[in-house]
């Protein structure tokens, strides 16, 4: 028998600084992507981890912003992991591709390469819709990609603190009315809170927020100013297309 037809389409992000492969249908890199990478802290020579990296789009755009960083795509499904390899291939990053379950136990991290205390940086964005409230793709990979349980963010905050160095720093991105269940995961290990709330404009609530937190952080938890994707209906923030386009970062960025 011979192999499945993979249909794929090639997409620019970073204004063209980055081109990715990614599947035509299911789970598709967009945004929040992007903006994940442009809010994560990094400098030259960290270790970074992204868990479930998909095509590698998030780990890939901070790599284009910060030279020199050592990359570690970690990716449940096998197909998007052999994308993300080949993603990273293609833009010169070099990056090491893991198929793993971010649920695995530190057994299977270790056997990985990611042992406890071990990088620097993670940066996640883990399936954050809530079944009660979302019906579940037929399609099996975008479930997974998209379907949070009611673990999934404490898994996964786990995972992230066990791989962290001290003092190393958490960043995701996540649903806005979902940031109890985000403190509540942060709760055991991490500190220096910050988080910024994502709006489509000014005139609606918060539909996501960027969350920065450092494992053994103790400065008092901090709500950012507001990014406003656009400043009136169909109107762009000229800053945020800026970040869209890699030419600038997000706060949370900050050393």
């Amino acid at each position: 028998m011979s192999d499945p037809v993979i249909d794929l389409t090639e997409d620019a992000f970073l204004g063209g600084q980055l081109r990715v492969k990614q599947l035509k249908s299911g789970h598709r890199a967009g945004h929040d992507a992007v903006l994940l990478a442009a809010a994560t802290a990094a400098r030259s020579g960290d270790r970074v981890a992204e868990l479930g990296a998909g095509v590698g789009v998030a780990g890939l755009s901070l790599a284009r912003r910060v030279a020199g960083i050592e990359l570690v795509l970690v990716e449940i499904d096998a197909v998007l992991a052999g994308l993300a390899r080949a993603n990273a291939g293609a833009n010169a990053i070099p990056a090491d591709v893991i198929v793993l379950d971010v649920e695995a136990d530190a057994t299977a991290f270790a056997a990985a390469g990611l042992g406890p205390d071990s990088v620097d940086a993670v940066l996640m964005n883990p399936p954050f819709n809530d079944p009660a409230r979302h019906r579940a793709s037929p399609d099996t990979a975008r479930g997974i990609a998209h379907m949070a349980t009611a673990t999934t963010l404490l898994k996964w905050g786990h995972a992230s603190r066990r791989i962290l160095r001290s003092r190393g720093v958490l960043t995701l991105i996540w649903r806005a009315d979902g940031i109890a269940e985000v403190l509540a995961a942060l709760d055991h290990g991490f500190g220096s809170v910050q988080i910024l709330p994502v709006h489509g404009d000014a005139q609606a609530p918060a539909n996501r927020i960027l969350v920065r937190a450092t494992k053994g952080g103790r400065a008092p938890t901090q709500i950012l100013a507001a990014l406003m994707l656009n400043d009136a209906p169909g109107v762009p923030n000229k800053r945020v297309q800026e970040v869209l386009a890699g030419k600038a970062s997000l706060p949370l960025a900050n050393p």
